[in-house]
């Protein structure tokens, strides 16, 4: 390629230019939080409105939409641009472009190689906005085919941001050539801008500088800080920073609103005092309602805030009744006067003697004096309760057996709710033939298998 003197001296000073660029970019931030930005698209190169009285050229702009005939364009990437923010909308940008003349004017050429490298002073006129204006003057150095010539360029241009750092440029630039051979032209350029630079550690979309938390995902209404429980109280100043509560409990809170953060209150959901830890006490006698087993009527914190009272009516007061369930006379405690081993033996002596009819329920009348006997000894002894089991031997089914001795014992039973014994006091159980106490291949162990018999009942 040839280049003569003067033009060697525009080359040398646009690269002086771009290095005085690149020094410059230390500067200051772009837009603030992102400094830098690359673009790249395509570009146009249109020499027909800048060049009026030329041969197949028109008036300035004129035409100047006229894509078909005057543009010239190749489908692929053809520009690219880096550009470093200096300060109230003021930027550097380089630029980088290449093309393929066959257009000059109305006029058609031999392909053309076309290579652009430009600088420019920036001012975007309006900031954080989606729309973003601009104008650009610079210079730079353009070669056609085998000329190359130095440019003063000025241009105007817009952003448009889908987001804070991704946005579509469209530019109009006016390339005053310093050689005749080279006429000045425009160039147009559409593509993609990408801003970045700006540091975000924690990636919540508040660039550090402006973080207070620059290290936590936070909150650009808390200046990049986590609030975590949405509560209005940043995660830092919350004492319970995982659930809404109060500002006047430090972010803690409370469910019952006595004034006590649920944290500290024993008893979050009901409204209490401090001196019972934020629980209720009805009836003020020192025992917190969760604790008291009468909560409305005052009583010891010995007896878990009730009254002592007599649960089983007997007249021994719970408090001294060694036995409080159980009805029993104050000589004994409060407990009830149980038979002895020796009267339960007696009372099995007479139980297993009971005669039945064979096969069935119905008592033999020499047993009805062994009843009257058993029913005397239940008389004394009206705290105790028991328990009248069945057997059989095992002559007939298994199931037979069952059923019978299950009707034997509430026979029995029977026959002493009907002689005044209190029927609660009776429970009755079946055990057919499962529980022999002597052989059954006898007549005289079957007939002992034949039996009832009586356990207190625990």
């Amino acid at each position: 390629m040839k280049i003569n003197l003067l033009n060697m001296k525009y080359l040398k000073l646009a690269i002086l230019a771009l290095f005085l660029m690149n020094g410059l970019s230390t500067i200051n931030a772009q837009d603030k939080d992102n400094p830098w930005a690359i673009g790249i698209g395509i570009n146009a190169v249109d020499f027909y409105p800048t060049n009026p009285g030329l041969a197949g050229h028109g008036a300035w702009f004129d035409e100047y939409f006229n894509v078909d005939d005057h543009y010239n364009i190749i489908p692929a990437v053809t520009k690219i641009t880096v550009s470093r923010y200096l300060t109230e909308g003021f930027s550097l940008e380089a630029a980088g472009s290449l093309n393929k003349i066959s257009k000059m004017g109305d006029n058609s050429t031999s392909d053309l190689a076309y290579y652009g490298l430009d600088g420019a002073l920036k001012y975007n006129f309006i900031e954080s906005s989606w729309f973003d204006p601009y104008v650009t003057v610079g210079g730079g150095y353009t070669w056609l085919g085998s000329l190359g010539t130095a440019t003063a360029n000025g241009g105007v241009g817009f952003n448009v941001w889908f987001n804070d750092n991704v946005g579509l440029n469209i530019e109009s630039k006016y390339k005053h050539t310093f050689e005749s051979n080279i006429v000045q032209h425009l160039q147009h350029s559409a593509g993609l801008v990408i801003k970045f630079g700006g540091t975000d550690t924690d990636g919540d979309g508040i660039y550090d500088k402006n973080d207070d938390c620059p290290n936590i995902f936070g909150l650009a209404a808390f200046n990049g800080c986590p609030d975590t429980d949405n509560d209005g109280i940043t995660d830092s100043k919350d004492d319970c920073p995982n659930v809404a509560g109060l500002l006047a409990l430090n972010g803690c809170p409370d469910a019952d609103g006595d004034g006590i953060a649920d944290k500290n209150d024993a008893c979050p959901n009901e409204k209490g005092t401090k001196a019972n830890k934020g629980c209720p006490d009805t009836d003020g006698d020192g025992v917190i309602d969760k604790e008291d087993t009468c909560p409305t009527v005052a009583g010891p914190i010995e007896n878990k805030g009730c009254p002592w009272p007599d649960t089983d009516g007997d007249g021994v007061l719970d408090n001294i009744d060694k036995c409080p369930t159980l009805a029993g006379p104050a000589l004994n405690s409060g407990c009830p006067i149980l038979p002895t081993i020796e009267v339960m033996a007696t009372l099995n002596e007479y139980a297993r003697t009971i005669l039945f009819d064979t096969g069935k329920a119905s008592f033999k009348k020499e047993s009805i004096n062994i009843l009257r006997s058993m029913t005397d000894i239940f008389k004394d002894y009206p705290e105790a309760d028991f328990v009248i089991a069945g057997h059989t031997d095992s002559v007939g089914t298994d199931r037979s057996n069952q059923l019978l001795s299950e009707r034997r014992a509430n026979a029995v039973r029977d026959y002493l709710i009907a002689n005044g014994i209190n029927p609660d006091r009776l429970t009755t159980v079946g055990y057919g033939e499962s529980k022999p106490v002597d052989t059954n291949k006898t007549a005289a162990g079957r007939q002992n298998n034949r039996r009832t018999e009586v356990t207190l009942k625990k």
